[in-house]
């Protein structure tokens, strides 16, 4: 695939052996035409996508692949350096044995292979696999991400399938830190912490204001297991019955990403990248943009709880997101000292 039809393809850096469960190229999302009735698309998880591409010297949102509680085997087509990022699936380096781990640059060489062996207790369900200069894939809509709903974009609109190769944009290990580590903490925020949310106000009628904030009063009392319904549209949250009347001949209305419905059945909604651009279900919140990655990260069976919180607090969070990234950025580019002090850790991977 080439980012563009009148140049010349790039050469294959990596094949798909076997696709794992799903495996889509993801950057950071198609922007600007949700009026048109386009969705999102783009990472789950932003944050571990930024990792990935950065620890490589890659730009926070070059397209990568997004690899889903059970990730690929690729087989490397010529020696370089890949950046992973997000949560550990067990990435590991065949024929040694050793393992990868997210938030680390990792040399391959042609000839090895890279497969996924789920931890027993993983801390998430995404990991993100980025190649030097992003995956070689046309941009569609200003984005190379894959819409899934819409089947375009990515390569070929569609997850990946084995014996798709994969071309990075820029060279394989050039002037990029094979040893390089993301130097900050490994997640913007702990990832049992509660997920903060908006209340929001009723779109139709009073009433409805009423029933939205007796909603979310009973989701943040609550602790929820995500389902296993669930997919990049969003996630359904198992839990009691919030006993919440809805209005079933409510209007559609604008929806987005961290948008928290509640469906017929009583039980919350919560909207990913995938999501459309309208629904009718009553929206009883909306997940700040800043904890948005931990949406991404949420497995089947997972717990997850709810925190009320406002708009200030919401945009100091979204501050201290991006001072988060912007600070590795600057360690990662300031400091190759680490090198050196752990090669040992190297050693394992």
């Amino acid at each position: 695939m080439t980012a563009a039809a009148d140049q010349p393809p790039s050469p294959a850096f990596l094949e798909v052996v076997e696709p794992g469960l799903l495996t889509s190229v993801q950057d950071a999302g198609r922007f600007l035409h949700r009026d048109l009735g386009v969705p999102l698309a783009g990472a789950c998880d932003a944050a571990g996508l930024a990792v990935a591409n950065l620890v490589i010297g890659n730009r926070t949102g070059d397209a990568a692949l997004e690899c889903t509680l059970l990730g690929p085997e690729l087989l490397a087509l010529a020696d370089g350096v890949i950046g992973l990022g997000g949560a550990d699936l067990g990435a590991t380096i065949h024929p040694s044995g050793r393992h990868l781990l997210p938030g680390r640059a990792h040399r391959i060489a042609a000839g090895e292979r890279i497969a996924f062996e789920v931890p027993a207790e993983p801390a998430g369900c995404r990991a993100y696999l980025a190649v030097p200069g992003g995956i070689d894939v046309p941009p569609i809509l200003g984005s190379r991400s894959t819409s899934l709903v819409g089947a375009f974009g990515g390569y070929e609109g569609r997850p990946l399938r084995a014996g798709d190769r994969i071309a990075a944009i820029g060279p394989r290990s050039r002037g990029i830190d094979p040893a390089a580590r993301w130097p900050g903490t490994p997640t913007p925020r702990p990832m049992t912490a509660p997920l903060r949310m908006l209340a929001a106000p009723g779109l139709t009628s009073p009433a409805s204001a009423v029933a939205s904030a007796a909603a979310a009063a009973f989701l943040e009392r609550s602790i929820w297991h995500v389902a296993i319904a669930s997919d990049r549209r969003g996630i359904r949250l198992d839990g009691p019955p919030t006993g919440v009347e809805i209005d079933a001949a409510a209007p559609s209305h604008g929806v987005m990403p961290g948008a928290v419905q509640l469906t017929p059945s009583g039980q919350p909604l919560v909207l990913l990248p995938d999501c459309g651009t309208t629904g009718g279900y009553p929206v009883i919140g909306v997940v700040i943009a800043a904890d948005l990655w931990r949406l991404g990260q949420a497995a089947p069976g997972a717990p997850i709880s709810f925190e009320v919180t406002d708009a200030e607090t919401a945009r100091l969070a979204a501050q201290e997101l991006r001072a988060w990234l912007a600070d590795g950025e600057r360690r990662l580019r300031s400091d190759s000292s680490n090198s050196w002090d752990d090669l040992a850790d190297d050693a394992r991977g």
